[in-house]
């Protein structure tokens, strides 16, 4: 079991758990149907041809890794290093969108999600679950959410093509 002590009661963990594939479906409906969309932004500034289609593809994909996940870590006793994996990607997913919001000036899909639900949710998380885990846990979690980031980068700027 991952827990250092057991100050958070692994119901909590679980309920905390499954706050990001809801608010990750939040997210996606706001980069479909707000704005432009996210295939038509990314087409316009990055030159990504991304159909709507493989979009929709590759976000069931990441809701079913996502729902996976917390069922796999639930069933082999390391949810407190998965909901700090969720929390550092959707921070850092929340913070790109956020800040290439600002640095161009204008409304990216996904920017008000990530500005007012996964940011706080990400930061959130990981301050409160930080004492679940050895620090060597919590960073391992942390470096995994990094890497589950420069994935999703790699596909998308692919084109989606891997899905």
């Amino acid at each position: 079991m991952d827990l250092k002590n057991h100050h958070t009661p692994l119901g909590v963990v679980d309920l905390c758990s499954w706050l990001f594939p809801l608010t990750y479906l939040i997210h996606i409906a706001e980069e479909y149907w707000v704005g432009e969309g996210y295939p038509a932004y990314i087409l316009r500034v990055r030159g990504v041809h991304l159909s709507s289609t493989r979009f929709l593809m590759a976000q069931a994909l990441g809701t079913v890794l996502m729902a996976a996940g917390i069922m796999l870590a639930r069933r082999f006793n390391f949810p407190n290093v998965m909901i700090i994996i969720m929390a550092t990607t959707v921070l850092v997913n929340g913070l790109t969108h956020t800040v290439t919001s600002l640095s161009n000036g204008v409304y990216g899909p996904g920017a008000l999600t990530s500005a007012l639900v996964w940011i706080p949710l990400g930061i959130f998380v990981l301050v409160r679950f930080r004492q679940n885990l050895s620090r060597k846990r919590y960073l391992i979690g942390v470096a995994i959410g990094l890497g589950v980031n420069v994935l999703v980068f790699l596909i998308t700027m692919r084109g989606a093509r891997l899905v």
